[in-house]
C-alpha cells in the first residue's frame, strides 16, 4: 500500500501541475483576450467607444461585417447541400472506389488556406486557363463575391461531408425498411424518416461552414478584392492602419458572432439526436446497386469530384510554368527561387512546427487527463479555457498576442515562443477531446493499482496512461503538426523578419503577383504534409508494435513462471 509521505509527495505533484497547466491556459488564452476586450474600449488611454462607432457607422468596416455574413449565408447553404448529397450517396448508393471520397475529404485539412484560390486564379482569372484560354475572355475577373462563394464552398464543403456521412450511416435501416414494408415509396421514406433524422447533422454542418467561413482569412485576402470580410479588415485595421481599437472592436464582435454559434451548436444541434440504435440486432442496409437513379448520382459525384481534384492539381503544374497564360514553357525557376531566397521561411517552419508538435500534443493528454481523472478545485474553469481556443477565429488570437505580448510582464513579441504558442493553442482543443474519449474507454482501477503499488503520478501516467491512449496521442501530434505547418490567420500577425512562415510568404508571392512561386510554396508544403503524416503514422505503427509485443512477451513470460510454480 502507499505510504502518507508518499501520498502527499504525490498531491503536490498533482497540485504543482495543476497549477502551471491553469496558469499557462490563463496567460496565452485569457489573457490575450481580456487584452483585446480593453483595447476595444480604450483610445489613448482613455475609455471611448469610438473602434465600435466606426465599425457600426455605415463605413467599410460595418459592410465588412455585412459582407462576411453573407457570404456565410450563402456558402453554407451551399457547401451543406452538396456535403448532403454526397453524404447520402456515400451511405445508400453500392459505389465504387469509395476510399476517393474519404481523400477529398482531408485534403483541405492537409493543403495550405491558397490553395483553390490560387487554382480559380489560374483557372478564371485575366490570363486564366478556362476564362482566356478557352472561351477568350480578356481581364476577366474572378476577385470578388462570387470568385469567394466558388472557392469557400469547395474549401469547407468536405469539412459539412464528414459531419453527415458518419451521422446517415449510423441511421438504423430498420426504419426506412418498416416505411417500405408500409407501401411507402422511396421519396416518402427519403422525406419522412431519412431528411428528418438528419436534420441535427445538417444544423450542425451548417454552423460548422457558417464558423468556417465567417473566421477565414487566406481566401479573403487572396480572391477577395474589393469584397471586404471581417478577417480580412481586422488585418488591414491593426496592421495596414495601425488602428488597433478599431481592429480589435471588429475581433471582438466575431468572436461574439463565433461563440454564439459555437454554444447553439454545442447545446441545441448537439443534444438533437435521435436513438435509432436500440442493441437490437438489425440486418445491413441494403444499397442501392441498379437504375438510372444510382447512375445519375454517381455521374454527379464524380463529376464533382474531378472538380475537386481539378483544383488541387493544377497548383502543382502551375508551380513548373514560368508565366501562366503568358509564357507556358516548363520551367524550375519557381523552386530556384523557393529553395534559395524562399529557403528561409521553409525552414523556420518545419523548425518551430517540429517544436510545437511534440509540446502539443503532450500538453493536450496531460490536460485530458487532468479533466478526466482528477477532482480539484477550477476543473470546469480550465475545461472551459482549454476549450475555449476552438471558438475563436485566427484573426483574433493573432491580434490579442500582439496586444497583449507586445509589452511587460511578456514581452515575447518577434520570439519563437509567441508563434509555438500560437500553435499549439490553436490545436490544442482536438487533441484534449480525442484524449478525453480515449480516457473514457479505460477502467481507472489500472491506474490505482500502479498507484498502489507505489508508482508515482509521472510513472503511472507515462508507463500506463499514454501507452494506452497512444492513438489518441499520435493523432493529437500529427493534427498539431498539419495545423502548424498550414497556419495563416494567427501567425500573420506574430511573423518578423527574424521567424517567418511558408503561409506568410504565398501570401506575399499572391499579392505581388508571382503566381507560380505562389504555386511552388503551396506543392511543396502539401509533399511536406505528406511526408510527415507518413512519418508520424509509421512512428506509431512502430510503438504500437512494440507495445504489442511487449504485452505478449508479459503474458508468455507470466504463463511460465505459472507452469514452474506448478511443476514445483
Amino acid at each position: 500500500m502507499i505510504g502518507t509521505g508518499q501520498k502527499r509527495r504525490k498531491n503536490l505533484l498533482s497540485l504543482v501541475l495543476i497549477v502551471l497547466v491553469m496558469a499557462s491556459l490563463v496567460v496565452f488564452i485569457a489573457y490575450p483576450l481580456i487584452q483585446i476586450f480593453l483595447t476595444s474600449f480604450m483610445q489613448n488611454g482613455e475609455f471611448s467607444l469610438a473602434g465600435y462607432k466606426r465599425v457600426f457607422s455605415g463605413g467599410q468596416l460595418t459592410s465588412a461585417l455585412t459582407n462576411s455574413i453573407v457570404l456565410a449565408s450563402i456558402v453554407s447553404v451551399i457547401s451543406t447541400a452538396i456535403a448532403f448529397f454526397f453524404a447520402y450517396t456515400f451511405a445508400y448508393i453500392k459505389l465504387p472506389f469509395k476510399a476517393l471520397f474519404n481523400g477529398i475529404a482531408i485534403l483541405p485539412v492537409i493543403s495550405p488556406p491558397f490553395v483553390i484560390a490560387l487554382s480559380a486564379i489560374l483557372l478564371f482569372g485575366r490570363n486564366g486557363f478556362i476564362s482566356n484560354g478557352l472561351f477568350g475572355i480578356e481581364n476577366a475577373n474572378i476577385y470578388g463575391l462570387h470568385g469567394l462563394i466558388l472557392v469557400q464552398t469547395l474549401t469547407f464543403f468536405p469539412v459539412a461531408f464528414l459531419v453527415l456521412a458518419g451521422l446517415l450511416r449510423s441511421i438504423s435501416p430498420a426504419l426506412e425498411e418498416a416505411s417500405d414494408n408500409l407501401g411507402a415509396t422511396k421519396w416518402q421514406t427519403f422525406k419522412q424518416v431519412t431528411f428528418p433524422l438528419s436534420v441535427p447533422g445538417i444544423g450542425n454542418a451548417f454552423l460548422l461552414v457558417f464558423i468556417q467561413s465567417m473566421a477565414d482569412f487566406g481566401n479573403p485576402m487572396t480572391i477577395g478584392g474589393d469584397y471586404h470580410t471581417v478577417a480580412r479588415e481586422i488585418y488591414l485595421q491593426a496592421v495596414g492602419s495601425y488602428n488597433m481599437q478599431s481592429g480589435a472592436a471588429l475581433a471582438m464582435l466575431l468572436l461574439s458572432v463565433t461563440a454564439i454559434l459555437y454554444a447553439i451548436q454545442r447545446f441545441w444541434v448537439g443534444k438533437k439526436s435521435y436513438v435509432t440504435i436500440t442493441g437490437k440486432p438489425t440486418s445491413a442496409r441494403r444499397l442501392v446497386d441498379k437504375g438510372l437513379f444510382r447512375t445519375i448520382v454517381i455521374a454527379v459525384c464524380y463529376l464533382l469530384s474531378a472538380l475537386v481534384l481539378l483544383f488541387y492539381i493544377l497548383v502543382p503544374i502551375g508551380s513548373f510554368i514560368k508565366l501562366w497564360g503568358v509564357n507556358n514553357e516548363f520551367t524550375f525557376d519557381h523552386y530556384q527561387y523557393v529553395f534559395s531566397i524562399g529557403q528561409k521561411a521553409v525552414v523556420d517552419t518545419l523548425k518551430l512546427a517540429a517544436i510545437a508538435t511534440p509540446i502539443g500534443g503532450l500538453f493536450a493528454m496531460v490536460l485530458a487527463y487532468l479533466i478526466e481523472r482528477k477532482r480539484f478545485a477550477g476543473k470546469r474553469a480550465m475545461e472551459g479555457l482549454s476549450m475555449m481556443s476552438i471558438a475563436i477565429p485566427g484573426t483574433v488570437i493573432g491580434i490579442s498576442y500582439i496586444l497583449a505580448f507586445n509589452q511587460p510582464p511578456f514581452a515575447i513579441t518577434g520570439t519563437a515562443l509567441i508563434i509555438i504558442a500560437a500553435f499549439i493553442v490553436r490545436a490544442m482543443p482536438v487533441g484534449i477531446r480525442s484524449g478525453v474519449t480515449s480516457l473514457q474507454q479505460i477502467d481507472p482501477s489500472i491506474e490505482e493499482a500502479a498507484t498502489n503499488l507505489g508508482a508515482s503520478g509521472a510513472k503511472t501516467f507515462f508507463s500506463i496512461v499514454l501507452p494506452l491512449i497512444r492513438p489518441a496521442f499520435f493523432s493529437s501530434l500529427v493534427y498539431t503538426f498539419v495545423k502548424s505547418m498550414t497556419a495563416m490567420s494567427a501567425v500573420i500577425f506574430l511573423i518578423s523578419a527574424k521567424y517567418n512562415l511558408i503561409t506568410a510568404s504565398i501570401l506575399a508571392q499572391v499579392e505581388s503577383g508571382r503566381i507560380g512561386v505562389a504555386s511552388a510554396y503551396c506543392t511543396l508544403l502539401i509533399l511536406l504534409m505528406i511526408l510527415a503524416m507518413l512519418l508520424l503514422n509509421g512512428i506509431t505503427s512502430m510503438f504500437t508494435k512494440r507495445w504489442n509485443l511487449g504485452r505478449k512477451a508479459k503474458k508468455i513470460h507470466e504463463k511460465g513462471m505459472m507452469k514452474d510454480s506448478i511443476s514445483v
